[in-house]
């Protein structure tokens, strides 16, 4: 396949977990090792690893560096880490603990001057996370909304060299009911020199395929591999 896949890890407590819908106390907890699974994902020849600090988001910094540090240091997968990142100091944090992307979410809406700064310094290494909610920008771990919609923000940084988004469809997210094929499809068209980065809802290799065919060049699949919904060495082969 032409599209990238990248799975997902999402962190609570240091375990791995799924939430549905963003709601953290919808949460199933994986009895499996953060660094073991990304070890597996690299054995299957994946290369990149979308790495979410649940924690960090709640509590407005990186909470989960160490494991951070063990997956970086135990793979050669290229992490991209979300969650609390709102500051020089936590951005420095989360490069220095082996983080090859940062991904800023809040921070864009709340603090668009510190945002530009971080695209204009780091350039495509900062990734832009742009959640909908009820067509409306979510924030602060998803628990709150924003009055601006998704064009919009990608509009206000893509000319200070924003080269990446990822895009979580929350109502979608952890369903298991298909993507907003649609809404990825006008984003990519609208913005073409900026990876779209589909996230939210994969719920069979069919779903990979459409986005693919759709051209998307990139997609986040987190609890359709924990629940054996997508065949990703077939997707692979």
């Amino acid at each position: 396949m032409n599209i990238n896949i990248i799975p997902a890890i999402d962190l609570l407590d240091g375990k791995c977990v799924r939430l549905t819908q963003g709601d953290y106390l919808k949460k199933t907890i994986y009895q499996k090792d953060p660094v073991e699974m990304a070890k597996y994902f690299e054995g299957l020849g994946l290369t990149r690893l979308h790495l979410v600090d649940l924690d960090g988001a709640k509590n407005s910094e990186p909470k989960n560096l160490k494991v951070l540090e063990k997956i970086a240091g135990s793979t050669i997968l290229e992490i991209e880490y979300g969650g609390g990142i709102k500051s020089n100091s936590s951005l420095s944090s989360v490069f220095s603990a082996g983080a090859k992307y940062a991904i800023g979410g809040s921070i864009a809406v709340k603090d668009p001057a510190l945002f530009t700064g971080w695209l204009e310094k780091y350039g495509s290494a900062i990734i832009l996370g742009a959640d909908i909610k009820e067509n409306k920008i979510a924030i602060n771990g998803w628990l709150e909304t924003e009055d601006i919609t998704i064009s919009q923000i990608i509009n206000k940084y893509v000319h200070h060299g924003l080269k990446q988004v990822i895009c979580t469809e929350i109502s979608r997210d952890g369903m298991l009911q298909g993507p907003d094929f649609e809404l990825y499809k006008t984003l990519q068209l609208e913005f073409p020199k900026v990876e779209i980065i589909v996230s939210g809802g994969i719920s069979s290799d069919k779903d990979i395929e459409t986005l693919e065919s759709l051209g998307l060049k990139a997609v986040i699949v987190g609890k359709a591999i924990y629940e054996n919904k997508v065949d990703l060495k077939s997707l692979l082969c």
